[in-house]
């Protein structure tokens, strides 16, 4: 395995793939696709999107993921179980609910071939002001996020769905949205520590799948560079955290990396930061993202034993997780989903929120 194209997730346009995403994806070798709801009109046009990316596959599946955290944040609608946000979810003060809505998200994703969820949001909203987090967080303080980090991940993984925790090292203190902005965030290391990362490291702790990094500025980690830039911040979550998983970046194309730097040069710097796989949610970024990765490789600007190590990594968890591809067989799915008991969870889920709220 020593395609660099493994380290690239690619966005595509529509619901069935182009000529050129399809040349694309298979003479690159690409590692992983990421949806949007342009991508998305029924889980039976998905399944069928995501058997033609699997049939270009050389060795291992490709990635195929999403960001499906419930509530606001959902790509997928229609006949796909919705939600509340996490925030409401959590004043239940319930873990096995939190465990339980993991299992009918995970169902049904990977009934349609998606075998990533880009969540739990690990995120502390602790300043009221942050619309960009808000409502996705599971509270206002550590100890309430933390608590239902690990029903979420184990709800995934007991399904088999992997699980990527965000944003490191956490997003939800800063005023500005990183799709347009660079937030920079003046918080002391000591008490990111005491706070931001306590959610990260029960993640850890629950042998979550990948961990995003965040498109924010810390100041008292490193004052020039954004973390998902950062050799600093990588190499808190490698030392401290003692983190071996996989590192993904948060959208390649995010106002906050875009209007800094160019592709290719942002590319290289998350890579040699030590991040192991870059997001985009546009076929052309992707392709310059992956131009720049290679002119990295042909000026040694990252040593081959960088790119062998992210490569490593990647085979490891593929070959952990993705047994041989089985195309997903359409007849199939209608029973898997509109299933009355998903109904009657949300619906007791929402009557419960709304009891509690009247309460409070």
């Amino acid at each position: 395995m020593n395609q660099l194209g493994q380290l690239v997730f690619t966005g595509l346009s529509g619901l069935t793939l182009t000529d050129e995403e399809k040349k694309f994806i298979e003479k690159e070798d690409i590692g992983g696709v990421i949806f949007f709801s342009k991508n998305y009109e029924s889980p039976a046009q998905l399944a069928e999107l995501v058997n033609s990316i699997q049939n270009l596959r050389k060795e291992y599946p490709l990635f195929i993921c999403t960001d499906h955290e419930g509530g606001r944040v959902v790509r997928f609608k229609t006949q796909f179980t919705q939600f509340p946000p996490m925030l409401e979810i959590a004043k239940l003060d319930s873990p096995k609910l939190v465990f339980d809505v993991a299992t009918i998200m995970a169902e049904e994703l990977l009934a349609c071939g998606v075998n990533l969820n880009l969540a739990p949001v690990c995120d502390i909203w602790n300043n009221d002001q942050n619309k960009v987090i808000w409502d996705r967080a599971f509270g206002k303080d550590h100890e309430t996020v933390s608590k239902f980090i690990s029903s979420m991940i184990r709800g995934f993984e007991t399904n088999h769905l992997m699980s990527c925790a965000k944003h490191f090292p956490g997003h939800g203190n800063t005023l500005k949205d990183s799709h347009y902005d660079l937030p920079i965030v003046k918080k002391s290391l000591e008490d990111i520590r005491n706070e931001e990362l306590q959610p990260f490291i029960k993640a850890v702790k629950a042998r979550v799948d990948m961990i995003m990094m965040a498109h924010i500025i810390v100041e008292d980690i490193d004052p020039e560079l954004p973390c998902s830039l950062s050799p600093k911040a990588h190499a808190i979550l490698r030392n401290e955290l003692k983190y071996k998983g996989l590192i993904l970046s948060d959208d390649m194309q995010m106002g906050a990396i875009t209007a800094h730097r160019g592709t290719g040069e942002a590319a290289m710097m998350a890579i040699r930061a030590g991040s192991d796989l870059v997001e985009y949610r546009d076929m052309a970024e992707a392709q310059l993202g992956l131009e720049g990765l290679k002119k990295a490789q042909k000026d040694k600007t990252i040593k081959a034993a960088e790119f062998q190590d992210r490569l490593t990594r990647i085979e490891e968890a593929k070959k952990a997780y993705f047994t041989e591809y089985k195309p997903i067989y359409i007849p199939d799915l209608e029973k898997k989903f509109n299933r009355k008991q998903n109904q009657q969870f949300v619906e007791d889920l929402k009557k419960k929120i709304a009891e509690f709220n009247s309460r409070a």
